[in-house]
Formats: C-alpha cells, sequence, structure tokens
C-alpha cells in the first residue's frame, strides 16, 4: 500500500463544473458583484423547495445559527441544550450571545434524543439545537415533547436535502440553518448558509441584523430605483452573502437531486464492500427517513485491533487515501472545560462514538473504483492489525 502505486483520493473534492464557472464570470462580467437579486433569487428557490416562508442567505451556517439565537432574543441567563457531538459552531454562537451551553449526550446513533435532552434540562432552557449529524435527520418531535417551550433550532449543516417522516429537515424546527460550505452536498463556492424559519418577526430581525443593523442592503440603496438613505437600528453583522456565490449556489442547488443521488450510491457501495466486516461497523441511520450522506462515518472495533484510529488514518494517508474524523465532542476541548467545567468521561457514549470514528471519502465525482479501493484498503488495514481471537 504505497502511494506511488495510485493516484490521490482526497477526502473530499467539490463538484465544480463548466456552469458553476460559467455562472461566476457572468456575475463578475456583470458589475455587481455583492449581495443582490442572485442571492435573492436563492433565497426564494431554497424556501420552494423546503417549503419554509423565510430562507436568509447569509455567509455561513454559523451565521444563520447566530441570527437565529438573536432573533429569538438569547442572552445572559438562558441555556441553550445542544449535544456533545458536533462542531464547536454550535456552542460558540450561544456564547456570542451571553447565553450558557448545557452540553447533552447522544445515542448510538450519534444523535442528541429526548433522553439525553431530559437529563439536562433546566428551569433556564429557553432553545435546544437538534444536530443532524452526518446527513441522518434528528428526532425532532420526539425532543419537543420534552421540552415544549423551548425553541428549536435545527442545525441541518449535513442535513440538506434530508427528511425525517416525510417532512424535510429546515422545516421540523421553528428555525432551522443550512450549510453551503465547501464540503456540503451544495456549495455556494467555499463558504456560505443559510436561515430558514416560517416566523416573519424572525426572519425581518435576521434580515437587517446580517448586515449591520442596518434598514436596507446595499442592492436596495445603488440598484436601479435604489434609495442612497438607511437607519442604523442596531449593532448588527456582517453575515450576507453574495450575488458571486449565490450564482454558484443556484446551479449547485440546481444540480442538488443527481448531487445527492451520487453520494448515496457511494454510500451504499461502501454498505456492500464493508458490511461483511466485523471490524468495521457501518454508520447508523433510520428506515423510513432521506439521508443526505453528507459523510460516511464507519466505527472500528479497537478492542479486535493492535493499531489504533490515528495509525488506521496514517496507513490510509500512506496508500494516498484522505479520511478524517467528525468530531471531537466538545466537552474534550479546552474551552467548554475551562468556562462550564466539563471533563472527560461526562458524555460516555459521545465520547465512545468518537475514539470508534473514521470518516472516510464521499464526494459526487467519487468513482466506483475509488470507492472500492478506499474500501478494500481500510479492510487489508484492519484485517493485518486483527487481534487473534480469545480461546
Amino acid at each position: 500500500m504505497t502511494a506511488g502505486h495510485h493516484d490521490p483520493i482526497p477526502f473530499h473534492r467539490p463538484s465544480i463544473g463548466d456552469r458553476e464557472i460559467a455562472a461566476a464570470i457572468e456575475v463578475l462580467q456583470s458589475g455587481w458583484l455583492t449581495t443582490g437579486a442572485r442571492g435573492q433569487a436563492l433565497e426564494a428557490a431554497v424556501a420552494d423547495r423546503v417549503g419554509v416562508g423565510h430562507a436568509l442567505a447569509v455567509n455561513s451556517g454559523t451565521a444563520a445559527l447566530h441570527l437565529a439565537l438573536d432573533a429569538w432574543g438569547i442572552g445572559p441567563g438562558d441555556d441553550v441544550v445542544i449535544p456533545t457531538y458536533t462542531f464547536t459552531s454550535c456552542g460558540e454562537v450561544c456564547a456570542y450571545l451571553g447565553a450558557r451551553v448545557v452540553l447533552a449526550d447522544v445515542a448510538d446513533d450519534a444523535l442528541m434524543g429526548p433522553a439525553q435532552l431530559e437529563s439536562v434540562m433546566t428551569a433556564s432552557t429557553r432553545a435546544v439545537m437538534p444536530v443532524h449529524f452526518a446527513g441522518q435527520a434528528a428526532d425532532v418531535d420526539g425532543l419537543r415533547g420534552v421540552a415544549p417551550d423551548a425553541r428549536f433550532l435545527e442545525d441541518a449543516a449535513h442535513a440538506f436535502p434530508a427528511t425525517a417522516g416525510g417532512i424535510p429537515t429546515g422545516r421540523l424546527g421553528d428555525a432551522a440553518a443550512l450549510s453551503f460550505y465547501a464540503t456540503k452536498t451544495m456549495t455556494t463556492g467555499g463558504e456560505g448558509g443559510m436561515l430558514l424559519t416560517n416566523d416573519a418577526a424572525v426572519a425581518d430581525r435576521a434580515r437587517m441584523m446580517r448586515l449591520h443593523g442596518i434598514s436596507a442592503d446595499a442592492w436596495n440603496r445603488y440598484g436601479a430605483g435604489g434609495r442612497w438613505a438607511y437607519e442604523v437600528g442596531e449593532a448588527g453583522y456582517k453575515y450576507n452573502l453574495t450575488d458571486l456565490a449565490a450564482a454558484i449556489g443556484l446551479v449547485q442547488l440546481d444540480r442538488l437531486d443527481a448531487l445527492t443521488a451520487a453520494r448515496t450510491a457511494i454510500a451504499s457501495r461502501y454498505d456492500a464492500l464493508l458490511g461483511g466486516s466485523q471490524l468495521v461497523n457501518l454508520p447508523p441511520r433510520r428506515d423510513g427517513d432521506q439521508h443526505a450522506w453528507h459523510l460516511y462515518v464507519v466505527r472500528l472495533q479497537p478492542e479486535a485491533l493492535s493499531i489504533g484510529r490515528a495509525e488506521v488514518i496514517e496507513q490510509l494517508a500512506h496508500a494516498a487515501i484522505g479520511a478524517s474524523v467528525h468530531f471531537i465532542p466538545l466537552h474534550l476541548h479546552p474551552y467548554y472545560q475551562r468556562q462550564y467545567g466539563y471533563a472527560p468521561g461526562d458524555f460516555p457514549v459521545a465520547e465512545r462514538i468518537f475514539e470508534r470514528s473514521l470518516s472516510l471519502p464521499i464526494w459526487p465525482d467519487m468513482s466506483m473504483a475509488q470507492v472500492d479501493r478506499v474500501a478494500a484498503t481500510l479492510l487489508e488495514i484492519c484485517d493485518a492489525a486483527r487481534l487473534p481471537a480469545e480461546v
């Protein structure tokens, strides 16, 4: 297994073609680069696809999370519950507003469920942030039953498009955040996101706060028929999405079903190739839901191997195959330990999943030959490190 024998298989490669390039060039030649008509078109198209009343284009999924909490008035004295098994953006946006981050463990499927939420609820819980991990939607309805008075903000960064019980992610909570980062199923050219909601008041507040808290964006001030005057209503943020990014996003949105089908086919191929192994467990998924397959996360069986996950990743890299780990639980990071008093051992299920998890390459333009090579190499590494069975 030497790198010289094969072309590298990166962990991710965006699917950008001639249509995206042409759309970007058209904007560059138009004389209008920042937020404008293409951003509005992307908002309308995503809102129509998901079936929500309001979609606001922003420069990241993190920005969308922040704007939603801000619009709900979340601040000091409020608790926001998030699963520890997620990326730090979920926690940091709570800290921006002075709210207390309350971490919860996850179930064996890597999702926060009703039992995990119930165990950390407090009288100050005002918002809950379900994370749709890897492309599998969380059970938002079940969570609502535990916290009927809380606001629910879906972190759907991994899960567009996905469904739970036939309902699209983005419509399961009171608001939702999408990510159009480079690795996601659709991208707006590297960075980007969207806030979804049916609440007009939330949308109005977020629309103002995403651009410095002013009453009119540049398109409304300098576009045809625009007015130069504006008012600063709040100390807002710089979260708007450019037309250059939105133009790429419009093409990607048009391709979304094809991009999702490609990811699903790759996941099915991995399932078939890895499903018979006793050393590698397949990713969990819920029957009847549409999985977005943003990530394909297998779980190794470290008690049966003579090497650890880090060595497996190193050997994959030696074979010119990229791999990653999602995620290091938040309670294991210095900030969350220092700020909130969390410590290793607090959330054992999340720690056990983390210690075993390995994310394999899954991107739309992967060939089946590449998928086969990834699976075969992983199995070869694990089989070579298999410990003798106890007699």
